[in-house]
């Protein structure tokens, strides 16, 4: 239990004590094989730096690495990310009017912050279609695609395609109705850390859980239920969505240090939500911490076996395989 990572301080109430994460030992490993595509170009005229070195940004295999070990932590094991493809581009990708920076007017765009290229969306299907990846999944050898990129690549945080795909946290990759799987593409900027990374992650599972509850209405609709923070539902907070906290009053307050009641505990027994609520505030979850917030939040996501009310008990199972949807 990830909880273990924000320890109480000296003085704190403590009444009642957290539940114990009852979760039985967590399901069998998802082996996801990833291709991962890095735009990451070499600047000449900086004495052949890669971008993300010239300009002090992130190492997008660090990255990588850190991500792949987050979301094996707080799934408990489950989501078993492995890297199958890597693919390094010095290049820009293509806009979706057939526009591509070159350095002097990527590296113009990125200091001024202004007068960049519009429309900024990436061409998905010229970007995809490059690398062959449309093929490697349709042939089984990877699953998901991670786009490591620079501020104004172009990418969506998630995006899906294939046959049947659906919203997720943007528009599915139009005229892929031929793929016959479904599959996300996540797209990372490595000027930014992993918080970041998580966030995006964090938003494909709003989308995908908020789909899989959509005829689910009233007290049977347990995403509605999980997602309550005490703003929007005073004295009834869970465990709050990627930007609200239990007990946040705007987008991204995770640091608030108020208290509210929390029956955040009882996602730990889910299904049993029997579990009376807890005094809690930010300490809980890393204190204002992006990547603490976020680890904190995707640990309460249920990983059990069964079923309830036609739902699998085990969320991960359609947030990392589409196909399940």
């Amino acid at each position: 239990m990830l909880k273990r990572l924000f320890r109480r301080t000296a003085g704190e109430p403590s009444e009642p004590e957290p539940i114990a994460d009852r979760r039985i030992a967590a399901r069998p490993p998802m082996r996801l094989r990833v291709s991962m595509i890095i735009h990451n170009p070499v600047l000449e005229r900086k004495g052949g730096q890669k971008l993300n070195a010239a300009m002090g940004w992130h190492d997008p295999d660090d990255l990588a690495r850190q991500y792949s070990a987050d979301l094996r932590a707080c799934s408990g094991g489950i989501a078993d990310y492995e890297i199958v493809e890597r693919i390094e581009a010095d290049d820009y990708p293509a806009k979706i009017d057939g526009f591509r920076y070159d350095d002097a007017s990527y590296l113009r765009c990125v200091r001024q912050r202004s007068g960049c290229h519009q429309p900024d969306a990436v061409d998905y299907h010229a970007l995809l279609n490059t690398f062959d990846l449309f093929g490697k999944i349709e042939r089984r050898v990877i699953d998901e695609i991670w786009l490591f990129g620079f501020p104004y690549a172009g990418y969506y945080e998630s995006t899906m395609a294939g046959t049947g795909a659906i919203w997720c946290n943007s528009p599915p990759i139009s005229h892929t109705e031929h793929i016959t799987r479904r599959f996300i593409v996540m797209g990372f900027n490595y000027e930014r850390d992993v918080g970041c990374m998580l966030e995006n992650f964090g938003h494909r599972v709003e989308s995908i859980m908020q789909h899989i509850y959509r005829n689910h209405s009233g007290e049977r609709n347990l995403w509605a239920r999980f997602i309550r923070y005490d703003r929007d539902a005073p004295g009834q907070a869970e465990c709050g969505n990627v930007h609200f906290a239990p007990n946040s009053v705007a987008d991204y307050d995770w640091g608030n240090a108020r208290r509210v009641p929390s029956r955040a505990d009882a996602w730990y027994a889910f299904p049993d939500l029997s579990a009376p609520p807890r005094s809690m505030e930010c300490r809980e979850w890393g204190g204002g911490d992006m990547r603490g917030h976020h680890l904190w939040w995707l640990d309460h996501l249920p990983r059990v076996a069964g079923e309830t009310d036609d739902v699998s008990n085990n969320w991960w199972r359609y947030i990392l395989n589409p196909d399940d949807l």
